[in-house]
């Protein structure tokens, strides 16, 4: 953020959560060098992505052989009306104490998701962690927290009314994986067709994936994140925004890391509410 005002600069802290910066000195310097360079006309408000746009195009891994009208049909209303609170209670129905494969054996919970059922916006990340594991809720440890902050903090600033409990959370493994390690291809495979049909039920304006291993089982693609995220994707017509996982941001040196998420998610938060 060489090029960033002092304003922009305790702005960008407070909304991840910061509330004591000590290092006036360092942010005078930034200032002053900031002051001495022609600054562009800044547009906090991007560009609704428009539906002609040429986008990247990903199909999901698991497309399965899940039929969406089955679903609004056993969950719905009777005249075809989707209910999305009645579809996901219906998909964790489903689910039951799943063993479809080996992630059950070490879990205490099944995280199945939650949030909204009629978000707007759903955050999917890769798989729960000891916290969620114990407790059944999606990111409810330091990464959640941090997500929570970030999300409430960001959207505040924004100017946009929303706050975590108006969007949708969940994962594509819902069992912890042992040792916190990445969930495996097969893991993923087999357990994303909960996830599909979780998105396919909140159909929400748009996706914000977290982290690089989501992302490569959302949008099937070898691509790393770094490269993938802060520009627009695609699953099933909904629009997705890849991010970095909260866990990656907790790291001390990663600054670039976090200021690249927070442009990230004001840009997904504008798209969508806007």
């Amino acid at each position: 953020m060489a090029d960033a005002s002092l304003p922009d600069l305790l702005r960008f802290y407070r909304d991840l959560g910061f509330t004591e910066l000590r290092a006036p000195r360092i942010f005078a310097a930034t200032q002053a060098a900031a002051a001495s360079k022609p600054r562009p006309a800044a547009n906090l408000r991007p560009a609704p992505l428009s539906p002609a746009a040429p986008a990247m195009r990903h199909e999901p891994a698991s497309v399965w052989n899940y039929q969406p009208s089955k679903d609004i049909i056993q969950a719905g209303t009777g005249d075809g009306e989707r209910v999305p609170e009645q579809i996901l209670l219906k998909i964790q129905q489903d689910m039951g104490e799943c063993t479809r494969c080996v992630l059950h054996q070490g879990r205490t919970k099944i995280v199945f998701g939650n949030g909204n059922p009629s978000a707007k916006l759903v955050f999917v990340g890769e798989g729960p962690g000891s916290d969620e594991d114990a407790q059944g809720l999606p990111f409810v440890g330091r990464a959640g927290q941090l997500l929570t902050q970030m999300i409430n903090n960001t959207a505040t600033g924004e100017g946009i009314s929303i706050q975590r409990d108006d969007v949708y959370i969940c994962n594509v493994v819902k069992c912890r994986p042992p040792g916190n390690r990445a969930p495996e291809p097969e893991e993923m495979k087999t357990c994303g067709q909960f996830l599909d049909r979780q998105l396919d039920a909140i159909r929400p304006r748009a996706i914000c994936v977290l982290g690089g291993t989501a992302a490569k089982y959302l949008l099937d693609t070898s691509v790393g994140i770094t490269k993938l995220r802060g520009e627009w994707q695609d699953w099933h017509g909904i629009p997705v925004m890849p991010t970095f996982h909260p866990s990656f941001l907790l790291r001390a040196y990663n600054k670039e890391g976090k200021r690249q998420t927070w442009e990230d998610l004001k840009k997904v938060l504008h798209y969508v509410y806007d």
